[in-house]
């Protein structure tokens, strides 16, 4: 990958750079509200190019391997959908925050092992990695052992070869009928990577997949809340705003370019 994303225009534009300030510090905190303006900036001129209601749009910040203070600072400039890609990384950061952010939900955006589910759902309030029949039974038995009733997102690939995601919709399909039968579970729609590329067409058919495949869901099944439709990160959430999407996932046009441990 480089170090470019792809503008409301299609060309690529240079990504930001880090906050220069450090983590937890008043200039930090500055530079994340700043950082937030203008992504909404960007989702509100998506949203009248589209002929939408950018309220109807929510934002998740995205703070894998970023401090436990991005998660505060962003909370402190208004954001509550915090998303995490690894199991252990959540955890260690959950262990600091406690309850202390009121109103926070935790999505698991990474590939969940069925041995780490159990942790999953005492972490989370959302799984939008859901890829499997296996891991749907496993998170079902897992949150009725804790009594607690856990939202998922089938992840669909369209085409980001690296990534995981149902293969096809049919696969995706016999899933939701599953799901369907299952307590502790409460479908809320569908997620999907774009590849990562500046060609413009190629994002979109990946958008446009999983839009039509989540418009087929909501004919084929009676879920309650079958609502949110994740598409869209820091490179490409024009397109994906453009394309129908209901929450878009941005990590780096909010904290810079990730330190990884």
């Amino acid at each position: 990958m480089n170090g470019n994303t792809v503008s409301a225009a299609g060309g690529m534009a240079p990504r930001p750079s880090a906050p220069p300030d450090a983590p937890g510090s008043p200039g930090y905190q500055k530079a994340i509200e700043t950082a937030i303006e203008k992504v909404q900036e960007r989702i509100r001129a998506a949203s009248e190019r589209a002929g939408r209601d950018p309220a109807t749009i929510e934002l998740l910040a995205v703070t894998k391997f970023h401090p436990v203070e991005a998660v505060v600072a962003a909370y402190t400039a208004g954001l509550r959908s915090f998303g995490e890609n690894r199991v252990q990384e959540a955890e260690a950061k959950r262990m600091v925050l406690a309850d202390s952010l009121k109103g926070a939900r935790y999505h698991l955006l990474g590939h969940l092992q069925s041995n780490k589910a159990r942790k999953a759902i005492g972490l989370f309030d959302c799984v939008q990695s859901v890829d499997s029949e296996a891991i749907i039974m496993e998170l079902d038995k897992r949150a009725a052992a804790l009594e607690k009733t856990i939202d998922i997102l089938f992840e669909l690939h369209t085409g980001e070869e690296s990534k995981s995601g149902f293969e096809n919709q049919d696969m995706m399909y016999r899933a939701m009928e599953t799901a369907a039968g299952l307590p502790w579970l409460r479908p809320r729609g569908l997620m999907t990577m774009a590849p990562y590329t500046g060609d413009s067409d190629i994002i979109r058919a990946s958008f446009r997949s999983c839009a039509a495949a989540f418009k087929k869901a909501k004919m084929l099944f009676d879920f309650d809340s079958f609502d949110t439709l994740s598409m869209g990160m820091t490179n490409d959430l024009e397109l994906a705003i453009e394309e129908g999407s209901t929450m878009v996932r941005v990590g780096t046009a909010i904290f810079g370019e990730r330190t990884y441990t």
